[in-house]
């Protein structure tokens, strides 16, 4: 479950949101009504969430009621449409059993699944996957970097007399990033650097700094390895969202498994299979030469 450098998320997609049309609950702050039916804070709020990308662009004072106007919209044309007889065509109810059985999966899940995901089987994921997760190694370096080949060796001459790299690098470093630390890189793993900064710093021992220049795509490095390590284990507190997500996947789907196998799916595996293609036509061949006379 543990990645190179950061934590894998794990992603149970369950139902598109969804916002329905329902009773307002009697807590409910009415903000409109539609020849009597109301429209309330609930309602805003359930549409808000299948609306937040559009949203993002809209600044946030206005933002409740756009969606207001929305659910204002969705009524009027929903009204409309039903006193058409719309609601009764063979389309539509199909379509309405499909929304109908998303909005029950995703009540399952909330009910019957994510109930199940106990902090004993959270810990118990957890510890397992911990236990087949091999830490990368990931380095701590510091570097210096500068145009010119000469100034690189400079600077390692400097250093070899007793220069302090981090004062040197602040001065004298190109690399916005890092020079106002010291040259400071933190801690990076393998993929993370430019190839010949990656291999330079996996030749040098703890406390060592390159003995030649070290050139990339960016100018002269300078290069000082400060420790190797393996990636630390995140705890389990760090993951917790990724590893329920986990657990409920894992529940949700022994629980499917389980339906399937109690009940009883018949599948036309012929109507599944695209029609035959009518063969194409003969392409047309050129007319025999005639018979050449006789003599």
């Amino acid at each position: 479950m543990f990645s190179h450098r950061r934590i894998a998320s794990f992603a149970l997609v369950l139902a598109a949101g969804l916002a329905v049309v329902g009773p307002a609950a009697a807590e409910d702050k009415v903000l409109a009504k539609i020849d009597g039916q109301p429209i309330t804070d609930a309602d805003v709020a359930q549409m808000s969430a299948t609306m937040a990308a559009q949203l993002a662009q809209i600044p946030e004072d206005m933002r409740k009621r756009a969606v207001l106007d929305r659910l204002i919209d969705l009524r009027l044309i929903a009204v409309a449409a039903t006193k058409a007889g719309l609601d009764q065509s063979p389309s539509f109810k199909s379509r309405m059993e499909q929304v109908r059985a998303q909005l029950l999966l995703s009540e399952y899940v909330k009910t019957k699944v994510e109930a199940e995901a106990t902090p004993a089987k959270l810990k118990d994921r957890y510890d397992r996957d911990v236990a087949a997760f091999d830490p990368p190694e990931e380095m701590h370096a510091r570097h210096i970097l500068v145009k010119t080949e000469d100034e690189a060796k400079a600077i390692i001459a400097d250093l070899a007399k007793g220069g302090d790299f981090a004062k040197i690098a602040e001065e004298k470093s190109q690399d916005p990033g890092s020079a106002k630390q010291g040259g400071d890189l933190g801690f990076f793993s393998a993929g993370d650097m430019v190839p010949e900064f990656e291999k330079a710093c996996q030749e040098l021992k703890a406390g060592e700094i390159t003995k030649a220049p070290v050139k990339s795509q960016f100018g002269f490095h300078v290069i000082k390895l400060e420790e190797k390590r393996k990636q630390p284990v995140p705890s389990l507190d760090q993951v917790k969202t990724e590893v329920k997500q986990a657990v409920v996947a894992e529940i949700f789907t022994a629980q499917l498994e389980a339906l399937k196998k109690a009940a009883k799916i018949e599948i036309d595996e012929a109507a599944l299979k695209p029609a035959d293609k009518p063969a194409a036509p003969a392409a047309p061949t050129a007319p025999a030469a005639p018979a050449a006379p006789a003599k």
